[in-house]
């Protein structure tokens, strides 16, 4: 489990909202958080853990999709050795084919499937950084959907 007491709080919200249904809670816990770590110029790790969660409990897709972008970015500044000093049971490869997902869905939403295309092939060019378990079986499986999707639209 995490080592990382940022981790662990953004954790709690992620339960509030995936195991309680407490979608506003989750918001709460995550805008709190956000204040503490000091927005996007926190460490990269708690930013892009933070983003990512802060996305799912978004009711607007822009927020969603701007909550998402602000993960991808500070992604792009987490080394290895950061994300394993924290707990991370994965390596920073690991994280993109979620991030890619994620705004690729939303450009969906938005209807810009060109950019949710574009999204969609960068979560599956990165998407053998992903073990046989049950997260790298939710993200290939949510890659399957937004595939099938984008073919159908």
């Amino acid at each position: 489990m995490f080592t990382d007491a940022t981790l662990v709080r953004i954790n709690e919200g992620v339960q509030l909202h995936h195991q309680q249904g407490q979608r506003d809670a989750a918001r709460d816990l995550f805008a709190q958080i956000w204040d503490d770590i000091g927005g996007e110029q926190g460490d990269p790790l708690h930013v892009c853990v933070l983003a990512h969660s802060m996305a799912d409990v978004q009711d607007d897709v822009r927020q969603e999709l701007l909550w998402d972008q602000r993960a991808l970015a500070a992604a792009d500044l987490l080394t290895e050795a950061r994300v394993a000093q924290a707990g991370v049971p994965m390596s920073v490869a690991g994280l993109y084919p979620s991030l890619h997902l994620n705004l690729g869905e939303c450009y969906r939403k938005l209807g810009d499937l060109d950019r949710a295309r574009e999204c969609l092939a960068h979560a599956q060019a990165g998407i053998g950084a992903l073990g046989d378990d049950a997260y790298g079986q939710l993200i290939r499986g949510g890659l399957d959907r937004l595939a099938q999707q984008l073919a159908a639209g």
